[in-house]
């Protein structure tokens, strides 16, 4: 599956599965190979439509997975399944991954006490996780600024292989590939509000509304002041990407 833009630019879904991308990320760590990991939804497809830096980033991640039931949808609709592979999800299954590789991790977020408290919910998760950084960057904070190699500069001394990312859309993609491309041979996932929920500070959607396939409307509820204008604005993208995956539906069709 696949999201084509005016500009030429294709982001394409290539882990179709939470247990493609945790194979893929083994062999990368086993091999030493860095990457960088992509959750897309409905939110991220309106801001590709309109930031150009967002979106040639974002189509240079590693790996991109589906976080979000509109994007599994279209996917169906286009007869190219994928399955939902929320990030908030993979945080724990990641970190299971670097500690039986032995690797330490990084955690990068929005605040000291929430990467704290995350960092000792991980550990608590995983035996033998060795978080061997957290990093709470300044605000405004420019991925792509000076402070940004600092952070990169951090990274490589604390030995982290594998880096969770949790600063928001497009801050998070964008510096993932700027400290993948600088380090080399480390892993990045961009896992948007994961570490506050495991830390706390945010509560996540009951398992019940989740599986009604709710959890939007529950956290636009839950913060309708910041998350009401977001959701709005990424629904109002949806038929266009709507007759995308019908087109790619009838290209299906037409292949012998």
């Amino acid at each position: 599956m696949h999201f084509s833009f005016p500009d030429g630019t294709a982001v394409r879904i290539n882990a179709p599965d939470s247990a493609a991308l945790l194979a893929a990320v083994r062999q990368r760590l086993r091999d030493g190979q860095g990457f960088a990991i992509a959750t897309i939804n409905v939110d991220h497809l309106q801001r590709l439509a309109e930031d150009s830096r967002f979106r040639h980033a974002y189509a240079a991640h590693d790996l991109i997975c589906a976080d979000g039931n509109p994007i599994v949808w279209l996917s169906r609709i286009a007869k190219r399944p994928v399955a939902l592979a929320p990030g908030s999800d993979l945080v724990l299954p990641l970190a299971r991954e670097a500690a039986m590789a032995g690797l330490p991790v990084a955690l990068i977020g929005s605040n000291d006490t929430s990467l704290r408290l995350a960092a000792d919910s991980m550990t608590r998760a995983v035996p033998g996780l060795q978080v061997a950084l957290t990093h709470a960057p300044g605000f405004p904070f420019d991925p792509l600024g000076p402070e940004g190699d600092e952070i990169i500069g951090k990274i490589r001394a604390s030995g982290a292989r594998l880096c969770f990312l949790a600063l928001g859309a497009p801050k998070q993609e964008l510096f993932a590939i700027r400290a993948r491309d600088a380090l080399g041979n480390v892993g990045f996932a961009s896992i948007g509000a994961g570490l506050d929920f495991l830390s706390g500070q945010q509560r996540r959607a009951p398992r019940l509304v989740r599986q009604a396939k709710m959890e939007w409307a529950w956290r636009m509820l839950s913060n309708p002041r910041r998350l009401f204008l977001r959701y709005a604005k990424g629904f109002t993208i949806l038929p266009g990407h709507l007759r995308q995956a019908m087109a790619l539906r009838q290209e299906r069709h037409r292949q012998p």
